[in-house]
């Protein structure tokens, strides 16, 4: 099939260097780079092994309602708070 592409311009370098160093003509390195794109967006997405964060103790809490932030605030700016 024959068609027309425009390319933006960093793709057309790369698409010129690939065609440089596998000593391809443009319509075969252009081929090869559609089939590998779209092959790869029609594979699903590999899952990934999910992070875990190990938890630590902390002892117990030193300010009575960390709800109230603005008692907090006070305490750890020296202030009493009533």
């Amino acid at each position: 099939m024959r068609t027309t592409l425009s390319l933006d311009d960093d793709v057309a370098a790369m698409l010129q260097t690939a065609r440089k160093q596998q000593k391809k003509s443009f319509k075969q390195v252009i081929n090869d780079a559609l089939r590998a794109g779209l092959e790869k967006q029609r594979r699903p997405a590999r899952r990934t092994t999910r992070f875990r964060t190990a938890s630590a103790k902390l002892g117990r809490c030193l300010v009575g309602d960390i709800d109230d932030v603005a008692e907090v605030l006070a305490l750890a700016e020296g202030e009493s708070f009533s």
